[in-house]
């Protein structure tokens, strides 16, 4: 079998088999490259780009008309150049929110997106910043379709419900304690004789109305 899958191998001649790594194209002819020497030397891809043949440019065109053209050529010269660039934003923006960690996060990517769209409209080239919910139609659609508040757990960053979270324990460890206890359960009971000594008060002072 050995003999067999050596024999099915692809033969170099005249090749060391150290050398036997990649090849690079040169005028034409195959040059031994050795593999520690593309991954280590910057000017490897230089060299590699030289050697290979650059195309031509295609010229330039000028956009087609937006109301007469095809589908496919709105989508390439209208859409594709402004949507592409947001969208390799948006990939970012997910990245630093966690979202590719988490199964929930506070990031709306249409949001995001609606906001990098408005602001990178070239008709407000001039214009200020201006936030997701201070963009007009959003207010409109907001004002009839209101949205649920977005819960606290999600708002708090790793610090802050670190910190929630080590308060609540140091608490409850506090009120485990047996000392504490007898306090809290004096505290109860005096809570409820007052209330019945304040509810008798108020039974006799309805009689003696009467």
């Amino acid at each position: 079998l050995l003999l067999e899958y050596e024999a099915e191998q692809p033969q170099f001649p005249d090749v060391p088999e150290s050398k036997r790594g990649s090849v690079s194209v040169e005028a034409g002819i195959l040059q031994p490259l050795h593999m520690e020497q593309f991954y280590s030397d910057p000017a490897a891809d230089t060299v590699i780009q030289q050697s290979l043949p650059i195309p031509e440019a295609a010229p330039v065109s000028e956009p087609p008309d937006p109301k007469t053209c095809s589908p496919r050529e709105y989508l390439e010269y209208y859409i594709f150049p402004v949507l592409l660039p947001g969208m390799a934003e948006l990939l970012h923006q997910a990245k630093k929110e966690k979202c590719f960690e988490r199964k929930r996060t506070k990031f709306i990517a249409c949001d995001f997106l609606t906001e990098w769209l408005y602001n990178k409209n070239p008709k407000r080239k001039d214009e200020s910043f201006t936030e997701f919910f201070s963009i007009p139609f959003v207010t409109d659609w907001l004002k009839d379709h209101p949205r649920p508040p977005i819960p606290l757990s999600l708002l708090l960053s790793e610090e802050e419900a670190s910190i929630v979270i080590q308060s609540f324990w140091r608490g409850y460890r506090v009120r485990c304690d047996s000392e504490v206890q007898e306090l809290r359960q004096w505290q109860k009971q005096l809570r409820e004789d007052k209330n019945i000594f304040k509810r008798v008060k108020e039974f006799w002072t309805k009689q003696e109305a009467k």
